[in-house]
């Protein structure tokens, strides 16, 4: 309940999470049925990157303001998004922005301020609700969805010394509830320990079909560091695997320094 994204907004880690967001959003659209996007922790909605809160930490000068100049064509249709908003838009506001008429969004946050000012953003679109809760709780309140197709989104803040556990075991539970959806799962990378245990995790739990798309700044030795970040994409749409590495090689383009050990890799987790 202490986390606040409002301080690392339009960071590095917010622009390859968004990036990607994006591109899935994009490939949930090419079929013409619709589909419901589940926000499991949904924070402010948007983020003033001139505000006290942003300034404080800078940290929006390595991610998203070295990217609205001239993009790599892999990142235009992201940047262009984020520009066509305004501030700096989460993934409700970019999930909004990207939505057919019949698709649906469901934003769910457990801090009181962050939902408020949400549920006050979106009081007026019949598309959109937005329920305080928890997040983890909401999968089994809203999966399987009417449409049967869905996009879900779970971007904990990871201050729990078991967020990585929580996340397998609700990307488990989701999947077998809802087989068919595609999960997108953030994940910071600080050292390579408990990311070895989440995928350990999620092979046990029987999830199938995972991916995950990873990129870091530098070598992820230093625990105390956000290093890198990562997002496990359970039933990858088609072509992510070929496309993510075109986006991830983009992004270190721009916000790299040329650091020993920074890179990227798209790599399979569990096969089908």
């Amino acid at each position: 309940m202490n986390y606040r994204h409002a301080f690392h907004a339009g960071n590095f880690a917010d622009c390859v999470k968004h990036a990607l967001l994006v591109w899935l959003l994009r490939a949930m659209a090419r079929k013409d049925k619709p589909f419901l996007v589940l926000d499991t922790h949904a924070g402010l909605g948007q983020y003033d990157l001139a505000a006290a809160e942003a300034l404080r930490t800078g940290e929006a000068n390595g991610g998203i303001l070295r990217l609205l100049d001239d993009p790599p064509a892999a990142l235009a249709d992201y940047v262009g998004v984020v520009r066509s908003l305004g501030l700096y838009p989460g993934s409700p506001a970019i999930t909004r922005a990207m939505l057919r008429p019949g698709d649906r969004l469901i934003c769910c946050e457990l801090h009181p301020e962050d939902h408020a000012v949400l549920r006050r953003h979106f009081r007026d679109d019949r598309a959109v609700s937005v329920h305080l809760r928890d997040g983890y709780a909401s999968l089994g309140a809203f999966l399987p969805p009417a449409e049967r197709r869905g996009l879900v989104v779970i971007d904990p803040p990871y201050e729990a010394a078991d967020e990585f556990s929580r996340v397998a075991a609700a990307l488990g539970a989701a999947w077998r509830r809802f087989p068919g959806g595609v999960y997108a799962a953030w994940y910071p990378i600080k050292h390579r320990a408990p990311v070895r245990g989440f995928v350990a995790a999620l092979r046990e739990g029987g999830v199938r079909d995972v991916v995950a798309a990873e990129f870091w700044l530098r070598e992820p030795l230093d625990a105390s560091r956000l290093n890198g970040c990562g997002l496990a994409v359970v039933n990858p749409p088609w072509q992510f695997e070929v496309e993510a590495p075109a986006i991830l090689g983009a992004l270190l383009g721009r916000l790299g320094s040329g650091e020993r050990g920074e890179g990227f890799a798209v790599e399979r987790w569990v096969d089908e």
